[in-house]
């Protein structure tokens, strides 16, 4: 009866995810051409966003999407991500020299204050900032006088193909200052704060890819300093972006770069214990299916994308079935409404927009 009653289980619990799974879609929207990956998108809410691109371009949209109107055209840019405050004050951070062709600009970080009209490049102490891959915003709650009031703490990480750099305001972007990670790593990629403390960043130990093998360092002093909590096993490896559904259960992807056409499982990470520990998983089996963006709406249901496909899962990567999601979708961001409504935009070669559907 036991065993019964647990198969039962078992059964209405996979129909639910499937259900679940099935309320949601992936709709690709309307956007300029571009030859190649696009790295970053962003949004304040629903309706108000920014994606970003290797052609020194930034684009809003005020209607979810429907429509994108160029903010800002500056050739020799290379613009890698993106992030906004709110609705105002926003940061978008470039990959910087010598890694891409016809690049000359080297300023690493510029602000806007007035939604992405205007773009000044951002002053910071410390060591030069060769480019970045990743910017995270933490809001963080105090009392003012009696009222709550909010600030902004700003971490940003690059870059890909080194130099590993580190870049932190406390003061909602006034000013910066940088720390140099070739310590602790070759390059970085990602990173989640938690809090003003604590969080993770993605990572590889070696600038030479044959000798690169993908990590996870943890902070909880604010980035001032770093431990290794995960080394794969293999060369040939870096690991790329990172999604937290909730504070317990965190996802990366891993990028193989092994030219061996033979070795085919591309693999990802998985913990379940807030990033103490963490455990591989193979994604799935296809050379050609190296791993870019990840995004999760909860536990269970979440996303990955590829170079030549999106991969979903429902019961929290025990499984993993093709989606699409475009080529190379390189950023998953996913989000909740203050009603508790998902929603979500990816971006590669293409933008695609989470839909839920009625």
């Amino acid at each position: 009866m036991k065993h019964f009653l647990k198969l039962l289980f078992l059964l209405y619990f996979s129909i639910c995810s499937k259900t679940y799974a099935q309320q949601y879609s992936w709709k690709k929207l309307n956007t300029e051409p571009y030859k190649g990956k696009q790295d970053d998108i962003f949004f304040i809410d629903e309706n108000t966003g920014w994606y970003v691109n290797g052609f020194g371009k930034i684009y809003n949209t005020e209607n979810g999407g429907s429509t994108w109107n160029i903010q800002l055209e500056k050739k020799g840019t290379f613009f890698r991500c993106i992030s906004f405050m709110d609705n105002l004050t926003g940061f978008a951070g470039t990959v910087g020299t010598d890694y891409f062709p016809n690049v000359t600009d080297s300023i690493p970080l510029y602000k806007t204050i007035d939604g992405g009209k205007n773009w000044a490049p951002v002053y910071y102490k410390g060591k030069y900032v060769k480019g970045l891959c990743a910017i995270d915003i933490v809001k963080e709650e105090f009392i003012n006088h009696g009222e709550i009031g909010y600030k902004h703490h700003i971490y940003a990480v690059g870059r890909v193909g080194s130099p590993a750099n580190f870049m932190v305001s406390h003061d909602d972007g006034n000013s910066f200052k940088s720390i140099d990670m070739s310590k602790y790593c070759s390059a970085l990629y990602d990173i989640k704060m938690f809090n003003k403390r604590e969080g993770f960043a993605s990572a590889s130990t070696g600038e030479d890819i044959d000798q690169s093998y993908a990590c996870i360092l943890h902070t909880t002093d604010g980035g001032e300093t770093w431990e290794k909590v995960y080394e794969s096993k293999r060369p040939f490896e870096i690991s790329w972006k990172l999604f937290f559904p909730t504070r317990k259960t965190g996802y990366a992807t891993i990028q193989s770069y092994n030219p061996d056409t033979t070795v085919v499982e591309q693999h990802y990470i998985k913990t379940e214990n807030g990033g103490k520990k963490w455990k591989e998983y193979v994604l799935c089996n296809d050379y050609n299916a190296r791993s870019f963006g990840v995004g999760f709406i909860d536990e269970k249901i979440g996303f990955i994308g590829t170079m030549n496909s999106g991969y979903q899962t429902t019961n929290g990567g025990k499984s993993w079935t093709k989606t699409d999601l475009g080529k190379a979708c390189n950023k998953i961001r996913i989000s909740k409404k203050s009603n508790g409504e998902v929603f979500g935009y990816a971006i590669g070669v293409n933008i695609f927009k989470l839909t839920q559907k009625s």
